[in-house]
């Protein structure tokens, strides 16, 4: 079973161009499942697994308490997985033809408010060392651009066009999308490409580097944002997702319009966007205190 993985994930590498991150999801996702079948059922050979087996595992994944938002993710991954074994003719039967992904509960996304967003940026300085600079920049571009993680780690200098005053981010699939930058960002950028410079002799092509120089790595980029959000914030989540989160809700609530933030972000679907169609409680509370007469 491990040789079909390992000859699937090469097809997404190679023939699809899902990215590096994507890839070790889905070996993650497809690598548990087969462990799960071989442990459980003692079952080696892909062609007997049926969707009993299959139920089987998702319901011990909701019984340990993973998520319904985790546990899709697996069922999408092995759905993938299956539908690339039977046009490859390894098996005549497809498993998860009658699984059912369960419900995910809808909820607002969490996010920075404006007042935190200003006292944040308000108390962290620019500084004059590399390690300063990085954490500044960091945060600005997360927060004025709302890419991901991966996206930032994966910038380059090359990305970053101040004569068109715009970034270049390649985002899922290898899918590039250009997401204009204000003036005060620029600015931000080469002053920290100029301290970056004189702190790296020789050094990668990437915009962001590590202490020593080198690429950074998804941890850097989450112990950064975290360490600032935990005493800035008051959130309870302190990823560099709530920044994109934040970027979105921010741009909704000032009237952005939803196709609008959905090429900003990169969704696929607009489905995905509308979730910051909801008003935030400071934007409601506004309305209401302006537009009631009893308020």
């Amino acid at each position: 079973m491990k040789e079909l993985i390992d000859n699937f994930l090469l097809y997404l590498s190679s023939q699809k161009r899902f990215s590096e991150c994507t890839v070790i999801s889905y070996k993650n996702d497809l690598s548990s499942a087969a462990k799960y079948v071989l442990e459980t059922y003692e079952i080696k050979d892909i062609r007997k697994v049926s969707f009993f087996h299959i139920r089987s595992y998702i319901v011990d994944l909701m019984k340990n308490g993973m998520s319904a938002k985790s546990v899709n993710r697996k069922i999408s991954s092995l759905r993938s997985f299956f539908k690339y074994l039977i046009k490859k003719s390894i098996v005549d039967k497809n498993p998860m033809l009658k699984v059912i992904s369960p419900k995910i509960p809808k909820r607002l996304p969490d996010y920075v408010s404006k007042t935190d967003i200003a006292i944040l940026f308000d108390s962290i300085s620019f500084g004059n060392t590399y390690c300063e600079a990085r954490i500044y920049i960091v945060m600005l571009l997360l927060y004025n651009t709302g890419m991901r993680k991966s996206e930032l780690i994966g910038l380059t200098d090359e990305n970053v066009d101040f004569a068109q005053k715009r970034i270049a981010v390649v985002g899922k699939g290898n899918k590039q999308r250009i997401i204009p930058v204000s003036n005060d960002l620029l600015t931000k950028i080469r002053k920290y490409i100029q301290i970056r410079n004189q702190s790296f002799e020789c050094r990668e092509s990437f915009l962001l580097l590590t202490d020593k120089g080198k690429p950074m790595y998804p941890k850097l980029v989450y112990n950064i944002v975290n360490r600032v959000l935990v005493s800035m914030a008051t959130n309870t989540k302190k990823s560099p997702h709530i920044l994109r989160h934040t970027f979105a809700t921010h741009m909704a609530n000032n009237g952005a319009e939803l196709n609008t933030i959905k090429e900003l972000l990169g969704h696929a679907s607009l489905a995905a966007t509308q979730v910051y169609t909801h008003n935030s409680i400071e934007k409601l509370k506004d309305v209401y205190s302006r537009s009631h007469p009893k308020a």
